[in-house]
């Protein structure tokens, strides 16, 4: 395979862009088993004393990422999350103004490889709070990340909470509105879609979502995020293949998937784990009312579902060519 070098007059800021990016794949495929690994030392050192009080600390805030989590807006604003979001670069484009004094559900499409743009747009910065005033972001990640010791007060502090029913529900619980519960509804099940290209999204099953909103009156919006699928290629793994089934058998025991993915180094283009330069366009649709039904029957699930699916198609349809899609391709369901 011949290796593509870098040019060695890359100028200093795209170099910088490089290592954010760096440091956020460090933080999302390493930082959670070294942190563990800390916690096994501290515990087997002389410090184990400082381990045992961390475990009390865990006891009492082990509900705190399905209750708002734990914000901070000095980590949020780090210079770092700039040089990140300017890598692709990372946009989030306004087609509907939404009121704060209503409670939101975003479902965000499709889940990618990693969600870049959803933590682009959601966990850093103020571009969020600049197009809609008024309104905080919660993404929801899965449960699992926050049993590990630290890196869970790392991800809260982005703004990440808990994905289980509880903490959406508590997100949109809020009585004052002004609240927007940020769903990747694809799940991990979808990075396994995650090719260039690939518009196939994971969602005619995915209906509690839809009872969620309905329980608490939460307007919907369709986000779809365009360059989503194109930053990483991953190894061929078409349904009924061997590694798909493997896959698919692990991301059941595990509840995460695992796509074998790759994209390119850090002085070479070639190979590596750097996601490509390739910009996302996070768009933002517009709000579908729902009117709170404690009660929701199936036949109303399912409308809103058909209605929620006919809005999102409606929305990449609108704005495909923008983006480089080509007229003949669509969503799949």
């Amino acid at each position: 395979m011949k290796i593509e070098f870098a040019p060695l007059n890359v100028p200093l800021q795209r170099r910088i862009q490089t290592v954010a990016v760096l440091q956020w794949i460090f933080s999302f495929l390493l930082l959670a088993e070294v942190c563990c690994g800390l916690f096994v030392i501290l515990i087997l050192s002389n410090f184990w004393f400082l381990a045992v009080l961390y475990l009390l600390w865990l006891y009492l805030d082990w509900e705190t990422p399905c209750r708002g989590g734990r914000r901070s807006q000095w980590v949020r604003s780090w210079a770092v999350w700039s040089y990140f979001r300017e890598y692709f670069p990372i946009h989030l484009i306004k087609t509907s103004d939404l009121s704060p004094n209503h409670n939101y559900l975003l479902g965000f499409h499709p889940h990618g490889v990693l969600v870049a743009g959803a933590f682009g747009n959601f966990c850093t910065g103020s571009g969020f709070r600049n197009l809609f005033p008024g309104l905080t972001p919660y993404l929801h990640i899965m449960p699992i990340w926050f049993g590990c010791p630290f890196f869970r007060e790392y991800v809260m502090s982005a703004g990440m909470v808990s994905a289980s029913k509880e903490s959406v529900s508590h997100v949109l619980s809020n009585k004052r509105g002004g609240h927007a519960a940020v769903i990747v509804i694809g799940g991990a099940e979808e990075s396994l879609n995650a090719h260039p290209g690939n518009l196939t999204l994971n969602i005619l099953k995915r209906k509690g979502f839809i009872k969620m909103a309905l329980k608490h009156g939460a307007h919907l919006v369709p986000i779809f995020s365009f360059g989503e699928n194109e930053l990483f290629k991953q190894v061929a793994n078409p349904k009924g293949s061997w590694l798909r089934n493997i896959q698919e058998k692990l991301q059941k025991i595990m509840g995460f998937a695992l796509p074998l993915f790759h994209a390119r180094g850090i002085f070479q283009y070639s190979f590596g784990l750097i996601p490509y330069r390739r910009p996302i366009h996070t768009v933002v649709g517009s709000p579908i009312p729902v009117k709170q039904n404690l009660n929701p029957t199936t036949e109303e699930i399912e409308q809103l579902h058909a209605l929620y699916l006919q809005k999102l198609r409606t929305l990449f349809e609108e704005h495909k060519r923008n983006y480089g899609i080509p007229e003949h391709k669509t969503l799949i369901f």
